[in-house]
């Protein structure tokens, strides 16, 4: 199960030479793996690369029928190794998975594979998630590119280009033997648009192949004297035969403009929005067509010099528009020019900021500033001036705009865990609690802050390992089932036991990989015709060593704080691991959903509970807002005139979870919360107990009118 069904959308992978295909980038990714015959692939999921894998499993059947093994990769470090099938046979293989983080994750892998160098194609599709939006560190994959030597594309967020760029990766890393990184930005992987599609090729030499006939090379082996001479292969042979590749393929491109004095290089993926810009400022036209000359990098790793020469031959000024900071491109783009007596002004950071995302906004500024001091006549060739739209103080806006920090989603099965550990704090203290990235990573924000530090996907138990003191507190440590298979089994739990931890090991088991759209991993409950899922957690940890553990649901928030009370007080010394289980509530909604329609369609009897706040009760205490921030949990005012604070409300969103009774009762709160049954096709029984009901309930209340008329007389 995934966030988004691509059922329907890959059929249009089918689509034969010269037909028109539709769709979001990712498909055209998938569609371009496809026709360049790859034989294998695999990846990790995380965004904004996420819908690839998603596209990938629903596309399961196309693949067996051309021969291409998929599998979704227990981590990006797996993913990577998978290339080494490239590394001895002329196989091209390709994986996915979110840069920097996952990149990070598969260094290792990425350094040997780069040194031992490949025969076959192999493409590493990476999502840039880059700026405010992002959900990682501000880094960037030029970087890695550069270290281990592999070659760098960034295609214009176009199907055309971006099918062209998968297309020519695999040539250009089969014809310099090294692995090419294709970067893609969020709005690449998600533009609609069109291509002119081929026909799908089969591998022209399969795994099957390779196993029939197996090759060995110990001059690509990872070990010395091999990796001397393959650094210096890196250097006498790939590198050259790569740039020989981008000249003679023209893979970047040279557009030209009628103010040649000028010049604008910029990377592919910002193509667009420097169009945008550039037509705002009435230096291009609605068609793409701009008056500055543009030297548009799809390749930012390795550079031409002697395009870069030529491009700023006889110009006073160019620009380089390179998101992202340190300036790679910009620092190489002056060497070059220098070694080739180019005496153009190269400008790019100052003009442009050194850090965040470059929107359009932003290229207008800084393309602006830039046109205004060496081409000042430029802009004022234009037929009007873009319209300043008035910007709101910052101050002004909080006033109106009330905050809303990224929380967890409506029902989740993680809120009343953290809901308990606040409860549990009011009793020992501030605990120090060993963070992770996931769902749970947004318990950090209000109306939970909890959470010290935050390290790596399944590092939570791992972060806390300098906490291991003799002292009597326990330092507690949280990771999620998806960061537990992904790397949290060994490096948290094995280390734990290995290294006799005495602390708290929380695994919050939500069934999926919520935070990257629900795909399936190895516990999975629910069936799954090409993954093995529902693996134990508890016998995995107990498989590394663990003598204690427990396991709770996180919906019971009594049984929770329980074994959360049981984990800080027990005399035993050594780790203790808790997981705590409740399915994610968005893929439950996904799957019950359409169950419940057709349950209901088909006139069968169906219940669905909903809760509810009596504001006649609600003392406006928000005690069960403020303990579990849930969004379907409201302020409206209250019905009676002699108080002035508002009650709670449960507003339609609810999904029925019962948290906020839960947390109501655990809390020792009040007793407004209320749960109703909303009941579809009724049988004859369910109508007669409704009428008797009624029928009670309306005399009890005309009783209590009666007294109340009484004492007013």
């Amino acid at each position: 199960m995934a966030e988004r069904s691509f059922t329907k959308e890959v059929r249009s992978l089918r689509l034969g030479a010269g037909a028109q295909f539709r769709g979001e980038g990712i498909l055209a990714v998938t569609k371009a793996l496809l026709q360049s015959g790859v034989g294998y692939v695999g990846g990790y999921q995380g965004s904004p690369i996420s819908h690839l894998m998603d596209v990938l499993a629903d596309a399961q059947d196309i693949l067996s029928e051309l021969g291409v093994h998929f599998e979704a990769s227990a981590s990006e470090a797996t993913a990577a190794a998978m290339l080494a099938a490239s590394i001895n046979y002329p196989l091209r293989g390709a994986v996915t998975w979110k840069s920097t983080v996952g990149t990070n994750v598969a260094s290792d892998a990425l350094a040997n594979l780069a040194s031992a160098g490949v025969k076959g194609g192999a493409l590493i599709i990476v999502g840039e998630d880059y700026g405010e939006g992002a959900s990682i560190m501000q880094e960037r994959t030029h970087a890695f590119a550069m270290k281990s030597q592999m070659w760098l594309l960034d295609p214009q967020p176009h199907l055309p280009q971006i099918v062209r760029a998968v297309e020519q990766g695999f040539e250009l890393s089969e014809a310099s033997h090294t692995p090419v990184m294709l970067m893609l930005r969020i709005r690449a992987c998600h533009v609609y648009g069109r291509f002119t599609a081929k026909d799908n090729r089969r591998p022209s030499f399969s795994a099957a192949d390779a196993l029939r006939s197996p090759s060995r090379d110990y001059g690509r082996i990872i070990l010395p004297p091999s990796t001397y001479a393959q650094e210096r292969e890196k250097i006498e042979q790939r590198f050259p035969a790569a740039v020989r590749f981008v000249a003679e393929r023209r893979l970047n491109d040279l557009l030209d403009g009628e103010a040649g004095e000028i010049g604008i290089v910029l990377q592919g993926g910002l193509y667009n929005s420097v169009l945008r810009a550039l037509e705002l400022l009435g230096c291009a036209d609605s068609f793409g067509k701009s008056r500055i000359p543009l030297y548009v990098l799809n390749v930012t790793y390795p550079l031409v010099p002697q395009e870069w020469a030529r491009f700023c031959a006889g110009k006073r000024a160019v620009l380089v528009v390179e998101e992202g900071q340190p300036e790679f491109i910009e620092q190489a783009a002056s060497q070059i020019l220098r070694q080739h007596d180019v005496p153009a002004r190269l400008l790019g950071k100052g003009v442009l900021p050194m850090g965040g995302e470059y929107t359009v906004d932003v290229l207008r500024t800084g393309i602006g500033e830039f046109i205004k001091e060496w081409a000042p006549g430029l802009r004022g060739q234009a037929a009007a001036p873009p319209r300043e739209v008035p910007l709101v103080p910052a101050g002004q806006l909080a006033k109106l705009v009330p905050p809303r920090p990224s929380g967890l989603c409506t029902g989740c099965p993680e809120r009343p865990f953290f809901a308990a550990m606040k409860l549990l704090q009011r009793e020992t203290g501030p605990l120090h609690i060993s963070a992770d990235i996931g769902c749970h990573s947004f318990a950090t924000l209000p109306p939970f802050n909890m959470g010290n530090s935050i390290m790596g996907y399944g590092l939570g138990a791992a972060g806390a390992s300098a906490f291991q003191t003799d002292g009597p507190r326990r330092s507690f440590a949280i990771m999620g089932d998806g960061g537990f298979w992904h790397n949290g089994l060994t490096s948290g739990i094995g280390n734990a036991v290995f290294n006799r931890h005495d602390g708290v090991t929380v695994i919050i088991d939500n069934n999926y990989s919520a935070a990257t759209g629900g795909q399936d991993i190895p516990s999975s409950r629910w069936p799954n015709a090409h993954r093995q899922g529902n693996n134990s957690i508890i016998d995995a940890v107990r498989g590394v060593g663990i003598k204690w553990v427990r396991h709770t649901r996180t919906y019971d928030m009594a049984q929770t704080l329980k074994v959360l009370r049981e984990a800080l007080t027990t005399g035993f010394r050594g780790p203790k691991v808790i997981v705590a289980e409740g399915e994610c509530q968005l893929n439950r909604q996904r799957r019950m959903r359409p169950l419940m329609k057709q349950a209901i369609k088909a006139g069968r009897r169906v219940v669905r509970e909903r809760f509810g706040v009596d504001p006649d009760t609600c003392t406006g205490d928000h005690s069960c807002i403020r303990l579990s921030g849930c969004p379907s949990l409201t302020i409206r005012p209250n019905p009676d005139p002699l108080r002035t604070d508002p009650v709670a409300h449960v507003d339609n969103s609810c999904v029925g979870c019962g948290v906020c009774g839960e947390v109501a009762h655990a809390a020792v709160l009040c007793p407004s919360f209320y749960r109703a049954e909303l009941l579809y096709n009724p049988s004859w029984r369910d109508r007669l107990l409704a009428r008797v009901r009624g029928a009670v309930i309306g005399a009890l209340q005309r009783r209590r009118d009666r007294r109340r008329l009484r004492w007013a007389l």
